[in-house]
């Protein structure tokens, strides 16, 4: 799936992303970690794979989209 970096924060490695209806979903340092990022900043896209069903996601793969 691919969203819009939102926020991040380099001390906690966490923050969210805009999926393409807009809607902001947080990730934690665990999901930023498995894409082997160093840094993310707002506005870039990124690829991410998630859990669950329903309203809240958890996306356990940040990523830096790529073509």
């Amino acid at each position: 799936m691919q969203a819009t970096s939102f926020t991040y924060d380099s001390e906690t490695r966490s923050g969210s992303v805009l999926l393409d209806d807009g809607t902001p979903v947080d990730f934690d340092a665990a999901a930023f970690d498995a894409g082997g990022l160093r840094l993310l900043r707002p506005g870039q896209r990124v690829r991410i794979e998630t859990e669950g069903e329903g309203a809240s996601p958890r996306i356990t793969l940040v990523t830096l989209q790529t073509f």
